[in-house]
């Protein structure tokens, strides 16, 4: 087991590139089931979530060509990359560019879903993250059957998988619950009016799944209440490159109209605006200056707004965002609410909140998204944030300094909002578990190195 060790206190400057978004990517992958050719996706991340999904497609038979479980501290090896752009010819796509000297290119990968053997997707997988559930309806609306474990992920709160069964049972699948796995036939779907509003608002990855079984069902199908992130409309665009037929997508309420096969397509993942956010709150919590590439700014006016209100400078150009911190002491406490879309993504308030502990005066954070997300509230108070979480709210009084200390990360993105305490800490700092991290990540430490972090990546011998 990995982790990190981070000497705080280096401000971080210069130029850095975001990778393809996490969570664009795997429901992009699980649509491919419903695919009758060959699919070919660029800008991949690699990260263990995508390896995870792509051993799942595999184990299901699919075939893919490039090896999307490598080593995310390194990148694709060269016999890799070169089978990559042999495929990549073969499929009329432009040759995968390499890493650069400020940023870590994604990777292609080809994906051939024809020739299932399996649709049962395991415990063992499926249990890594939560995404793996969207293999239920591509497998529903191409096979007629599935077996898919109940899903894991994060330990954010309760996420319950209600909403992918209202959606899919609409369409006329036949579903339950069995020894912990979702169990479903269905002969052709048939399109209706489903609506997907849930206790916490929208849902993104059972938007996703209902969407892609609609593509293929029998008629028109009208999702209300959907959700309008980007990652939303991406797996849409890929879906209509595919011969899919849907409009809306980014708005509450999608419509689809099936069609009988989806064909061979390339499509190009979008850029990840979670990393960028947590990016931009690592220049803005060591009073840095940074330039982040391809930055997707037009989806982070929430988080934009959270920094601009606490003094950071924030400057969009065409074709990056940069972020210039006057360092926390300089800065002014905020209050907001992690939301969906076009909110503050609760994916970004654990490092929110990092930043905000060391910002005089009180700040307030509610998540109505996941009430219960605040494990890393815990972890800050040990390096000296003064944080109280009541009832999905946290008030946070913002000290002079964090202190370093060896710390637990809980889950991905806190294990974000450690590493960004640790960089701002006095001390050294040691954040374990940074296997969380991994899974939205690529090459997180090396970015920051980049950039100026004094942060290494060790074996943890006490492997806590």
């Amino acid at each position: 087991m990995d982790m990190f060790r981070i000497e705080g206190g280096h401000r971080l400057e210069g130029s850095i590139h975001v990778d393809g978004a996490k969570n664009a990517a795997l429901p992009v992958l699980a649509a491919t089931i419903a695919v009758s050719g060959k699919v070919s996706l660029q800008r991949i991340p690699q990260l263990a979530d995508v390896a995870t999904m792509c051993s799942l497609l595999e184990s299901m038979g699919a075939t893919i060509s490039g090896d999307a479980a490598a080593s995310v501290t390194s990148p694709f090896s060269e016999s890799v990359r070169q089978s990559l752009e042999s495929e990549n010819r073969s499929v009329g796509l432009p040759q995968q560019q390499g890493c650069s000297a400020s940023g870590f290119a994604g990777g292609t990968l080809v994906v051939d879903s024809s020739s299932l053997h399996s649709v049962q997707a395991s415990y063992d997988l499926v249990n890594r993250m939560r995404a793996g559930v969207c293999v239920l309806g591509p497998l529903l609306a191409r096979h007629g059957r599935a077996r898919v474990s109940l899903p894991g992920g994060c330990n954010i709160g309760h996420r319950p998988i209600d909403l992918h069964l209202r959606g899919l049972t609409a369409l006329g699948a036949r579903l339950h619950v069995e020894s912990g796995y979702v169990v479903g036939t269905a002969d052709r779907l048939v399109g209706c009016d489903i609506l997907l509003d849930g206790p916490s608002g929208s849902t993104v990855t059972g938007t996703c799944n209902v969407m892609t079984a609609a593509a293929l069902a029998d008629g028109r199908t009208v999702i209300k209440a959907a959700a309008c992130e980007p990652e939303v409309i991406d797996v849409a665009r890929f879906l209509n490159a595919a011969g899919a037929r849907i409009q809306g997508a980014g708005t509450p309420v999608i419509e689809i109209d099936g069609v009988e096969e989806l064909h061979s397509a390339a499509h190009t993942i979008i850029h990840d605006r979670i990393e960028a956010a947590t990016l931009a709150i690592a220049a803005a919590i060591t009073g840095g200056d940074i330039s982040i590439q391809h930055a997707p700014v037009q989806d982070m006016v929430g988080v934009c707004q959270v920094l601009k209100e606490a003094g950071v400078e924030v400057r969009i150009t065409e074709t990056s965002l940069r972020i210039s911190s006057p360092g926390c002491r300089a800065l002014k406490p905020v209050k907001f609410a992690a939301s969906p879309y076009p909110g503050v993504p609760t994916d970004t308030q654990a490092q929110l909140m990092a930043l905000l502990s060391l910002v005089p005066g009180v700040s307030v954070i509610t998540d109505r998204v996941f009430p219960d997300r605040f494990r890393h509230a815990a972890e800050l108070v040990r390096m000296g944030a003064d944080i109280q979480v009541s009832s999905g709210t946290a008030v946070i009084q913002g000290v002079p300094r964090l202190t370093g200390a060896t710390v637990m990360a809980s889950d991905l993105r806190a294990s974000a909002a450690l590493v960004l305490a640790a960089l701002a800490a006095s001390g050294t700092s040691d954040v374990r578990r940074v296997y969380h991290l991994d899974r939205g990540y690529v090459q997180f430490e090396k970015k920051l190195q980049s950039l100026g972090a004094a942060i290494q990546r060790l074996s943890d011998a006490s492997d806590i």
